[in-house]
């Protein structure tokens, strides 16, 4: 592909992207920071089609236009965070399905490359307003792990879902088949019902084990006491009810690919 057309795809990608998470921007986390963001879908597309600097690039470019467009300035907090963690998510998405696409490969690139872009954003993320004095100044190393972790969580539980069930679809709609693709059919155990699975027992985790206690820990960071054990009970609730979803839908598809009746 010339320059010219990775410039182009790099633009567009980043405009698309940009226009779609400014639209969701103001559907914020529980924590107060961190918001839904469907739009993800948007250069995991790019990652694909025009390969992982495109999709990278784009996804770095967009996320701080539509960041601080809506803070009305040069947001930092997105520029030393969101913009590195956002490139790494997909740069290794696109890097890992360039010349040898399957749709097994796939589902595994956007588990791995989702989990170390979310992580990537939401540490640097808790570090940069840490640093920058927007964080209580009590607050200890202990305290910021667990706001990572909590923020994490919820990006990679709020994005890998639209990433898994949209990108598939919309690439078989525009008639783009990837570099090196192989033909057949995606297994659903892998992209749906094991994820899924996951979901469920990090549920079980945080209602059953000492981990609830250390994640209100990052609740309380920013939000008071009553409101932060609201918001650890919707993230359980989040996690039990994706979760299920997840591993129900995708057992009924992998059965229904088979050529079986549920």
């Amino acid at each position: 592909m010339s320059l010219a057309r990775r410039v182009s795809a790099t633009g567009l990608c980043a405009a698309l992207y940009a226009i779609g998470a400014f639209s969701t921007s103001y559907l914020v986390s529980p924590f107060g920071r961190g918001q839904f963001r469907p739009a993800v879908v948007i250069p995991a597309l790019f990652s694909i089609i025009y390969g992982p600097e495109v999709g990278g690039l784009g996804a770095a470019m967009g996320t701080l236009i539509a960041d601080s467009v809506k803070r009305g300035g040069l947001y930092l907090p997105s520029l030393l965070a969101a913009v590195p963690g956002n490139f790494l998510g997909f740069y290794v998405f696109g890097r890992m399905l360039k010349r040898d696409f399957s749709w097994n490969r796939f589902s595994v690139a956007s588990q791995v490359s989702l989990a170390l872009g979310c992580a990537a954003v939401a540490y640097l993320y808790t570090a940069v307003i840490s640093l920058l004095g927007m964080l209580p100044p009590n607050i200890t190393g202990h305290d910021l792990l667990m706001l990572g972790t909590s923020l994490a969580l919820w990006f990679f539980i709020t994005e890998y879902p639209f990433v898994i069930l949209l990108v598939p679809p919309i690439l078989r709609a525009v008639g783009a088949k990837p570099p090196g693709a192989a033909e057949g059919k995606p297994s659903w155990l892998i992209s749906l019902a094991l994820p899924g699975a996951i979901f469920l027992a990090i549920s079980l985790l945080l209602t059953l084990t000492p981990a609830s206690a250390e994640v209100m820990r990052g609740l309380l960071v920013k939000l008071n006491p009553s409101y932060a054990a609201s918001t650890l009970y919707l993230i359980q609730l989040l996690f039990a009810g994706s979760g299920a979803a997840m591993a129900i839908f995708g057992f009924l598809l992998q059965i229904r690919s088979w050529g079986l009746k549920p």
